[in-house]
């Protein structure tokens, strides 16, 4: 189904249906922005319920997400499932589970070693048998409090709940799915791109949703850009690392381009060749001062429209310990803080952002609501 690529048509494809979604104006390069920031559910509401799951995907549709999160892995037999990493120790019970104990193991993914169980070692039967759990249990008590009600989700079965839930609420909510380790697989034998598309693909609310695909590698999104770039409901998302200085699939091409030298004004004309947005961790547009504090903003929002990019970040979260410093309150670091974290993502849509990824929905939907 791989069809010529044509950029100008592509972006205006995807330029009308987001100025259909939002009501927003065009950026240079063609793009639409929204007519208001939109809320992208970071893996479901996963402040309040554990990750990836259809509770998480539940509630932040109930507290109005306008995209919600499915991060994407294979299992052994082929099948994109939806959690944050291939490693599933932390996010499943799969550790208390005797029968897999002698799976455990240690892989190198993306230069990086880790100890564990991983989905490419079972078959989605296997993994249906696992129950979810909140990875950071000791901070988040009321997410660890559905510990093990929740099984593990499929992309194709997250697909259904949200077309049910669209049609049900009758308004649209779209899916913003990131493709995870694209290289690392590939050199195990799945083809992402391919496993990604076929859901889409077969699905006719997919077909006609809104998308936005995400990755923090480069090569995967210009394949998706050529397989999926006369889908009117299409965006990507070119995501920036704060822990790795390139991309995984430019180290193993032997490249030298950094992920710094992508968010300069030469590197974000460069992206807008292939993608509709750049994303980087939300501190690359007000960055912390040595005592915690917001320093001086940088001219990020305003290169990326200036490229024809929309611009996006990650990650908003609740609690005081991700917090800078003058929205903390004295509750401790582990406390749920919504007044600051309601102050701090207004702070950061002053920028110009058009849209930011949250854990806890309901209060971005709260701030870009009030205006």
């Amino acid at each position: 189904m791989a069809k010529r690529f044509s950029r100008r048509g592509a972006i205006g494809a995807g330029g009308a249906l987001a100025a259909a979604l939002w009501g927003g104006p065009l950026l240079a390069g063609g793009a639409a922005r929204p007519g208001r920031p939109l809320v992208l559910a970071h893996r479901g509401a996963s402040a309040l319920r554990p990750a990836h799951t259809l509770a998480a995907y539940a509630k932040a549709i109930n507290d109005g997400a306008d995209f919600i999160e499915p991060d994407l892995v294979p299992t052994k037999d082929g099948v994109l499932i939806v959690r944050h990493e291939p490693n599933i120790t932390e996010t499943t019970d799969v550790a208390a589970r005797d029968e897999f104990a002698a799976r455990r193991t240690t892989k190198v993914i993306d230069s990086k070693s880790q100890d564990g169980w991983f989905t490419t070692d079972f078959t989605f039967a296997e993994l249906k048998t696992l129950h979810a759990k909140e990875r950071l249990g000791a901070m988040r008590t009321e997410s660890a409090g559905y510990d093990g009600q929740f099984r593990l989700l499929s992309f194709d079965e997250v697909i259904d709940f949200v077309a049910a839930e669209s049609a049900a609420r009758s308004r649209k909510i779209g899916l913003i799915p990131e493709i995870k380790h694209s290289t690392y697989f590939a050199a195990q034998g799945f083809a992402m791109e391919k496993l990604f598309v076929d859901s889409l693909m077969a699905s006719g609310f997919a077909r006609r949703a809104a998308v936005i695909v995400q990755s923090f590698e480069i090569a995967n999104l210009v394949e998706l850009r050529g397989l999926l770039g006369e889908m009117p409901g299409v965006q990507l998302m070119q995501l920036i690392h704060d822990d790795d200085p390139q991309p995984a699939d430019v180290v193993a091409a032997g490249g030298t381009l950094s992920y710094d030298e992508m968010l300069t004004a030469q590197g974000l004309t460069g992206i807008a060749l292939y993608a509709d947005w750049v994303a980087p961790q939300l501190r690359r547009y007000i960055p912390l001062t040595p005592d915690g504090k917001l320093g001086e903003p940088t001219t990020l929002a305003a290169d990326a429209h200036l490229a024809g990019l929309l611009a996006g970040c990650y990650t908003f979260r609740p609690e005081n310990r991700f917090l800078a410093a003058e929205y903390k309150d004295d509750k401790g670091d582990d406390a749920r803080n919504p007044e600051g974290s309601m102050a701090e993502i207004k702070r950061y849509l002053a920028e110009g952002l058009d849209g930011f990824f949250t854990d806890d929905p309901a209060l971005g939907r709260e701030v870009v609501d009030a205006g």
